[in-house]
């Protein structure tokens, strides 16, 4: 929230979400807002593909089947119950920033706001596993949500799956607490699926049913959506989204802004998938020449880093400022991004443009 003084008078300006579709809600969260590590559920931003589903008696149970030695269903007071561990995690749309891409693409037109990041608590996933005991035959792990509707004429559930290395991974968890408090029914209550380093598509809200596959899960949000297509009108070359990118935002200034001439401090986030930031570089010529930003802490994995630098603005001059962050990986954003033609995974070098009067 920030606080406006004027007129020896205190203004609180609060922030709203910006809304790209009703029905179903789809809302982005207002980036410059977000200034602690932890963002409010207030705050989240909201991806739906179906309607909300009605929360029954019925959905506080989870079952696993399959390819398991013993198919069990758990209820809500049990699931509680068991060990438990916290992450804190970045929850990223894959669709974000899709505004940004040239030529244009389909879809919400997400600016940068498709990004939170929150202290997560429930059981380890491969606890769960262990309990129902999978089979040697066990390939992937399909996740079933509540949410359901309509998709190419047919009735179907939100389902994504993970392959079976992915699912053990000690920080994928079975999430029935956000922040110390339950989840918000908008955002999965009462259980979601926490899939750090991966795009948000793969942490399943609403989460009913986990099922042991031993072959390759093909439903319409594995095989059709969450899929790059490098090319407009065929599927040649197609591989399915995973883990995050590198990527940044600028939080101040605003593109386009006019500031006074002076000091101001230019700042935003920045974060990454598998590994951790390493370096935030800024340009401030159109990437002419390049400097470091601060961090303000030691990068953590599976979480954003603030990064800031100050910059003494000229007046009646004209600013083309670009950021590009690093990672353990070696990877960094690129000077363009990889274009599909369903608007997955931007990560272009961030830039704006400012100018002093």
């Amino acid at each position: 929230m920030y606080i406006l003084e004027q007129n020896e008078k205190i203004f609180k300006v609060k922030p709203h979400l910006t809304t790209h579709s009703l029905h179903p809600e789809n809302q982005e969260t207002p980036i410059h807002f977000l200034e602690e590590p932890i963002t409010p559920s207030a705050k989240m931003y909201r991806r739906n593909h179906f309607p909300y589903p009605a929360i029954t008696n019925q959905s506080y149970s989870l079952s696993i089947t399959g390819f398991v030695r013993t198919p069990i269903t758990l209820h809500y007071n049990q699931i509680t119950s068991l060990p438990s561990r916290t992450v804190t995690s970045l929850v990223e749309c894959s669709g974000n920033k899709r505004a940004y891409f040239e030529p244009k693409v389909f879809g919400d037109q997400w600016k940068d706001g498709a990004v939170n990041q929150g202290q997560w608590k429930g059981v380890p996933l491969s606890y769960l596993l262990t309990i129902a005991g999978i089979t040697d035959r066990a390939n992937e792990i399909v996740f079933q949500g509540a949410d359901a509707g309509t998709k190419e004429g047919r009735h179907v559930h939100f389902e994504r799956s993970l392959p079976l290395e992915k699912a053990l991974a000690p920080h994928v968890i079975v999430a029935f607490e956000y922040n110390q408090q339950l989840i918000p029914p908008k955002h999965g209550f009462p259980y979601r699926l926490i899939v750090p380093g991966w795009y948000g598509m793969a942490s399943v809200k609403w989460l009913r049913n986990i099922h042991v596959i031993d072959d390759s899960f093909t439903g319409p949000f594995q095989s059709d959506d969450y899929v790059y297509y490098p090319h407009k009108d065929d599927n040649l070359d197609s591989f399915p989204v995973t883990s995050n990118h590198v990527n940044s935002l600028i939080q101040q200034p605003i593109d386009r802004q006019i500031l006074k001439p002076g000091r101001h401090d230019i700042f935003g986030l920045a974060w990454t998938g598998e590994g951790m930031v390493t370096a935030v570089e800024i340009s401030l010529d159109n990437g002419v020449t390049w400097k470091k930003a601060a961090l303000s802490e030691n990068p953590k994995r599976y979480q954003w880093v603030k990064w800031s630098h100050p910059t003494v603005f000229e007046k009646n001059k004209e600013y083309a400022i670009k950021v590009r962050a690093f990672d353990s990986n070696g990877q960094s954003q690129p000077d363009q991004a990889f274009w599909n033609r369903k608007g997955y995974g931007y990560n272009e070098v961030t830039q704006i443009k400012v100018k002093t009067e």
